[in-house]
């Protein structure tokens, strides 16, 4: 079994962490500092979130050309 840094660490992997975003965090975990914690886990969770929303906009953008289509050719038939 891991131990527990480690652990944590695969945790800030697996959630798309920069190698810069680990360092940050795991410096405030040897000094202890929770709410500094939290901020950097809070920042990144901001960025997933700004890029899932950006995404969200592009299929829109593409769910709009594909009904766009599909009602040119439902009037052509």
């Amino acid at each position: 079994m891991e131990n527990p840094k480690e652990e944590v660490i695969q945790n800030l992997k697996d959630a798309g962490c920069s190698k810069e975003t680990i360092q940050k965090f795991l410096c405030c975990c040897e000094s202890k500092e929770k709410e500094a914690q939290v901020e950097v886990l809070e920042h990144h969770r901001k960025k997933l979130l700004r890029k899932i929303h950006t995404e969200e906009r592009q299929i829109s953008c593409l769910d709009y050309l594909i009904y766009q289509i599909q009602k040119e050719e439902q009037q052509t038939s």
